[in-house]
């Protein structure tokens, strides 16, 4: 993983939405692929809008809380890790030791710790993939309702845009085709001897 993305970033129009639009419009409007969405501050209210909108039973204020954690994770680590404006250049930098973070999976991994230490009881985090184990991996957190299906959840992606918060629905994405990875989320978040006890009682029950 780590000379992952050293490929420089296509630059591509960001398709922003009014937050008004994404309010009142059915979910992902016509649902076509290729919508990608810019997080433009903190309080970003289309992505507040979103996450809110996964279900009833999210709070408005959790879906706050991880709009804010997002953005300012991405505006935190762009500092700290003196991050170039491609990400190609970044990968360079951190796989030559110029640089000590900006690969994809240090972005996920350092948002998905955030977010997991808001304690979140509406959402839930999920770790996805694109191309695992190749040198076009792709790593971004996933966020969707509790109890909610992976595939509907909205991505969060620090890494694509060096730091700048950009985010879609997960089955919408213009550029990668993502899957769930659980034991990886478990493996970042140190929760390894959770899983295989889930495992274990699952055999358990089957047999």
């Amino acid at each position: 993983m780590s000379f992952h993305h050293s490929r420089f970033l296509r630059v591509r129009t960001f398709a922003v939405v009014p937050s008004l639009v994404l309010a009142l419009s059915s979910p992902w409007g016509s649902g076509r692929r290729g919508e990608l969405f810019v997080a433009w501050s903190a309080d970003d209210p289309s992505l507040r809008t979103r996450i809110a909108a996964l279900s009833p039973t999210v709070s408005p204020d959790e879906a706050r809380q991880v709009a804010d954690t997002a953005y300012m994770t991405g505006r935190e680590l762009h500092h700290e890790w003196r991050v170039a404006w491609l990400p190609g250049i970044q990968n360079f930098l951190v796989n030559t030791g110029r640089r000590k973070g900006g690969l994809c999976f240090q972005w996920a991994t350092e948002l998905l710790v955030r977010l997991d230490a808001l304690k979140l009881q509406t959402l839930e985090l999920h770790w996805a993939e694109s191309g695992p184990n190749t040198g076009a991996e792709h790593n971004v957190i996933v966020v969707t309702a509790r109890g909610q299906a992976f595939g509907e959840g909205i991505l969060l992606d620090l890494w694509r845009y060096s730091g700048t918060l950009v985010w879609t629905h997960v089955g919408r994405d213009p550029d990668y085709r993502w899957a769930e990875n659980k034991s990886e989320l478990a493996r970042r978040l140190g929760r390894t001897g959770d899983i295989a006890s889930k495992q274990v009682r699952s055999t358990t029950k089957s047999n």
